[in-house]
């Protein structure tokens, strides 16, 4: 049995700080939703609809948080979910918690890789060139290719050359984010009308009020994904940021978040005739355009979207490598996704994967993009699902283990994010519901997910089982074991 200290596990350099674990999180879920997004979310359910949608999702995922506050103030490990449902159900169960949650971080950094080329040629309309072929009915431009080439190397290198390099470009710009967008959604509620909120929810042939909550509803957990970046990091917190402090910061930036876009969803409204343009490209940008016929305006939302993008992309970008180097370093996977590098002490070899697989999803274009909500909101509720029940068995098995922070509610809390996370699952697989995964492209991103899986696993059999128990649990809960 080998002995924990002959044990090389591979180190990672402490450099968040408080302000940047908040960032990293708010600006992982602000993202560019507010502005892509704002017109489905219209649409399908209405400015009313949406936000008690988004008010509903935000409840549960505090619940949610909840159980992410208590479980990662008790093992901040690189990570967090892979290391949580480690200690409660074993190296099984730990793959597929972390396999979903890696690729449900990746389904966003592919959605914002894609995003580059929608937002810029919206600028830019002369940047459409060189037609290459269509998914979905979308043509995917070279030209839209090269810039996700070129915006996937600049994360893939800021974050491989140090997580302190990371978590400054993260808190910069999303400073300067708010700034613009504060600014943009005051505007809107001063100049907007109530009238024009009308109608408040949206129902047709399609979908009806309830159904149309339900539809934005099942997404919520892909724009409000982005809280549990948190525990991803908190191996390089600094030290002066405490476990409990680290729970706390969860909390925080759920509730930022969730009244971010229930603020801009009902400003955004407010200003024009949302129905009049409920199908344009960027809808966000073009209510202000038609209302205030101001270009610099424009331009500052434009310029606060390109922020979003890129903060959203950084710290899910961040996390999904966090994800994968714990399952390397802990030999659930090929061990050199575990690997530490000697000059940066970044997870170099999982930042390479991550930074590839963007790239490759990119590949498939505009009309991929809702299927890369779905198939990141199922992966991500399917990790919900397992934090919940890790928090629960954690309750269970080990109660007098030290725990910085007490969610309220104990296991109560457990047991309404467990069903909570259940039911997003429902609504994103049942096949009459309104948000169901659609055929053939999301349910082809699913079985491609899973095949890769599959063969992950298979190919890590032999150094899996070459580890010891002993020498497992050290290298995934240090020691906090």
């Amino acid at each position: 049995m080998s002995s924990s200290s002959t044990i090389n596990r591979a180190a990672l350099r402490k450099g968040i700080g408080r302000a940047g674990f908040f960032c990293l999180a708010f600006g992982a879920m602000i993202g560019v939703g507010w502005v892509t997004a704002m017109g489905p979310w219209l649409q399908t359910a209405g400015p009313m609809g949406a936000a008690i949608a988004f008010a509903i999702g935000g409840l549960l995922m505090l619940f949610i948080g909840f159980c992410y506050a208590e479980v990662t103030a008790m093992l901040p490990v690189s990570g967090g979910e892979v290391a949580y449902a480690y200690k409660a159900f074993g190296t099984s169960k730990s793959f597929l918690v972390g396999w979903f949650l890696s690729f449900g971080y990746l389904s966003v950094s592919a959605f914002e890789a894609i995003s580059v080329g929608k937002i810029l040629s919206y600028l830019f309309p002369a940047i459409d060139k060189w037609p290459l072929y269509a998914i979905n009915g979308e043509t995917i431009f070279g030209s839209h290719l090269l810039l996700a080439f070129v915006f996937v190397a600049l994360i893939t290198w800021i974050n491989y050359v140090g997580v302190q390099n990371s978590i400054r470009f993260q808190v910069y710009l999303t400073i300067v984010f708010l700034l613009i967008v504060v600014s943009v959604g005051a505007i809107g509620f001063w100049e907007g009308q109530v009238s024009n909120l009308q109608p408040l929810f949206a129902q047709g042939a399609d979908n009806t009020v309830i159904g149309g909550i339900i539809a934005v509803f099942a997404t919520v957990p892909f724009w409000l994904v982005g809280f549990d970046t948190i525990p991803q990091g908190a191996e390089e917190a600094k030290d002066s940021v405490t476990p409990r402090m680290i729970g706390i910061l969860i909390l925080v930036s759920i509730v930022a978040a969730v009244l971010f876009y229930i603020l801009l969803i009902f400003s955004t409204s407010m200003v024009t005739d949302w129905p009049s343009i409920v199908g344009s490209d960027l809808f966000t940008a073009k209510a202000f355009e038609l209302a205030f016929q101001s270009k610099f305006l424009v331009n500052g939302i434009l310029v606060a979207i390109l922020i979003g993008l890129l903060t959203s992309w950084n710290g899910f970008f961040l996390a999904g490598s966090r994800v994968l180097f714990a399952m390397g370093r802990g030999k659930i996977i090929a061990p050199a996704m575990g690997k530490s590098h000697e000059k940066y002490k970044t997870p170099y070899n999982a930042v390479l994967f991550s930074g590839i697989i963007t790239f490759i999803s990119a590949l498939l274009g505009r009309g991929a993009m809702i299927a890369f909500v779905d198939v990141g909101s199922l992966c991500i509720a399917a990790a919900f699902l397992g934090v919940s029940l890790s928090y629960l068995r954690l309750k269970t098995a080990f109660p007098h283990q030290s725990r910085p922070f007490l969610a309220p509610g104990g296991k109560l809390t457990g047991y309404i994010a467990m069903v909570g996370s259940l039911l997003i699952l429902l609504a994103i697989t049942l096949p009459n519901s309104p948000a169901a995964l659609k055929w053939p492209l999301e349910w082809a991103i699913l079985l491609a997910l899973s095949i890769l899986g599959t063969i992950f696993w298979t190919v890590s059999k032999q150094s899996r089982e070459a580890t010891s128990l002993e020498e497992r649990d050290y290298l995934i809960l240090e020691r906090f074991k």
